[in-house]
């Protein structure tokens, strides 16, 4: 029996969020909103969001021992995730500075901070999560070498899922344990290679990204959906029909709820397309975390 349906290893940073009528060209300076922080950072997106929908959920990451690491550490707590994974200090907390515009499109610069310094030594000193958890999900907001390690880590039976963001040209090792690789559009060219020579088909992208050797592919395709590709075939999975309002943590939720339904037993294909509907919710109100969906608030959409 697994303590924990999903462990997530990831970054945790403070979301500097500004909205603006249009993002700046280069050497341009425009005005915004009034300065939002909230708690931000992909894996402690994903915990909280699973944790929302009702996951056994456990974090293992780093904060730095300040202001924005308390704020973390209180919202994950808030959301009932699990935080004895999560350590402070080594650096300053992780921020990530956020633009978004009146369509609900966003920018994003991050500075890692404490994330930079979560260590493969710190994976292999949490063995007991590893062992205790039934799905294990990271993002590339940490070192790829500890992104390594998790996989090494990883329990017998339990499964792997990755999103590679941002995006980065990832080992065979890493490719070969993922089930699935979530990737959006620029994050399938980039883990393709020659972004001129894709195209523009999602189908190829996932064909394509499977014979890596991914056990499972799924292409995130905001308001169309998904895809989702595995040695079954592939299949598109539809979206709901939302006014968008702010994107911010759509796909970290989007990660999340599929982790969570895959350890359910859910197949692919009916995890993706229970995941469209949590990130569709996510969309609907501003900001990251304070925009998960319970499970409720799902089934009404």
């Amino acid at each position: 029996m697994y303590d924990y349906d999903l462990l997530v290893v990831g970054s945790a940073n403070a979301d500097l969020v500004i909205g603006v009528e249009r993002r700046p060209d280069a050497g341009e300076t425009v005005l915004g909103s009034d300065l939002a922080v909230h708690p931000g950072g992909k894996g402690a997106n994903q915990a909280v969001a699973a944790a929302r929908l009702g996951a056994r959920t456990a974090l293992l990451a780093r904060v730095g021992d300040d202001g924005h690491g308390r704020l973390l550490l209180d919202s994950q707590r808030a959301a009932g995730v699990d935080t004895v994974g999560v350590l402070t200090g080594g650096a300053p907390t992780g921020v990530a500075l956020i633009t978004v515009d009146p369509s609900g499109d966003n920018s994003i610069v991050v500075s890692p901070g404490a994330n930079g310094r979560l260590t493969p030594a710190d994976v292999r000193a949490a063995a007991s999560l590893f062992h205790a958890s039934r799905v294990v999900s990271t993002q590339l907001e940490i070192p790829l070498e500890t992104v390594g390690e998790v996989v090494r880590s990883l329990a017998p039976g339990s499964r792997f899922v990755l999103n590679p963001s941002p995006p980065q040209p990832l080992s065979a090792e890493v490719l070969l344990a993922c089930d699935p690789l979530i990737v959006n559009e620029h994050e399938a060219k980039v883990i393709l290679g020659d972004a001129g020579a894709v195209g523009d088909d999602p189908e190829d992208w996932a064909r394509r990204l499977l014979a890596k050797g991914p056990r499972s592919v799924v292409v995130t395709l905001g308001g169309e959906g998904a895809l989702v590709a595995s040695a079954e075939g592939v299949a598109r999975v539809p979206s709901v029909t939302v006014h968008a309002v702010d994107t911010t943590g759509a796909g970290d939720a989007f990660t999340a709820a599929l982790a969570w339904r895959l350890g359910a037993g859910e197949s692919l294909a009916e995890a993706a397309a229970y995941a469209a509907r949590v990130g569709a919710a996510t969309v609907t109100k501003e900001g990251a975390q304070v925009s998960f969906p319970t499970a409720e608030e799902v089934a009404a959409l």
